[in-house]
């Protein structure tokens, strides 16, 4: 048994420590920490650390890929800009997400009018939010507006025994009704498979996919293969692109 004063001692010192590891992946502001579960975050932090880290993921700017043959997007994480090219709809969006404005040219047409713009660009956003989010949501489920639950653990579509957390959204997004159900290795702690619900009270989910294929992508990783014909494939990380990206269509 310990003495009462290194007891003490390290009692004082536990919480210091284990403040500094939840440091290491601060939750963004709006987080529902209060009404999360401390496992659910504790793994969410893994699943982080896994990844590459929170450092790197901050420090990753530019992310481009093809969602699933149909168009592809380059995101500047950093300027919050996105291009979006949709070449069978002779479409390309050029938008700041957190202003849902820019350069819109749909179906061969350049957009000139404000309300065009500013309909075509709410358009080009609610893309972004999906595609990325099918893309790097192992990277978010500590953003504004989630709720995260620990739902045990269970098996996957291979057998594979996981630990599962429940993310919910309130007020943030295009969907907030939604539901998804993370799957997370134990060994690697590397998301493997989620269900999405297109509502919170549904039993059954709409899609079930596998994460797999990891790769690594500058300092980070990222899984681009969903099963079956759910790819989203030429995901590349860059640190510099040309300028007329954001400002050509």
């Amino acid at each position: 048994m310990l003495p009462k004063i290194t007891l003490g001692i390290a009692l004082l010192f536990l919480p210091l420590c284990m403040m500094a590891q939840k440091s290491n992946n601060p939750a963004a502001k709006g987080f529902n920490e209060a009404g999360s579960d401390p496992k659910a975050i504790a793994i969410a932090d893994q699943v982080m650390e896994a990844m590459g880290g929170r450092k790197a993921w901050d420090a990753t700017r530019y992310i481009t890929w093809s969602f699933f043959g149909r168009r592809t997007l380059l995101w500047d994480k950093k300027a919050g800009q996105v291009r979006i090219d949709v070449p069978a709809d002779k479409s390309t969006y050029i938008i700041d997400v957190n202003k849902e404005t820019g350069l819109i040219k749909h179906k061969g047409n350049v957009m000139t009018q404000p309300d065009s713009i500013k309909k075509y660009a709410g358009v080009a956003k609610s893309i972004w939010i999906n595609d990325s989010y099918w893309l790097i949501m192992p990277y978010k489920m500590k953003d504004s507006g989630v709720t995260l639950k620990y739902k045990g653990e269970m098996p996957t579509e291979t057998g594979a025994t996981a630990e599962v957390l429940e993310l919910t959204f309130a007020g943030v997004g295009r969907t907030p009704e939604n539901r998804y159900m993370v799957f997370v290795d134990k060994t690697s702690h590397l998301v493997v498979q989620w269900h999405y619900f297109k509502n919170a009270s549904d039993e059954k989910p709409s899609i079930a996919t596998p994460w797999e294929n990891y790769q690594r992508q500058g300092k980070i990783l990222i899984s681009g293969d969903r099963g079956g014909n759910r790819k989203l494939t030429d995901v590349q990380v860059f640190e510099s692109v040309p300028k007329e990206k954001f400002t050509v269509l």
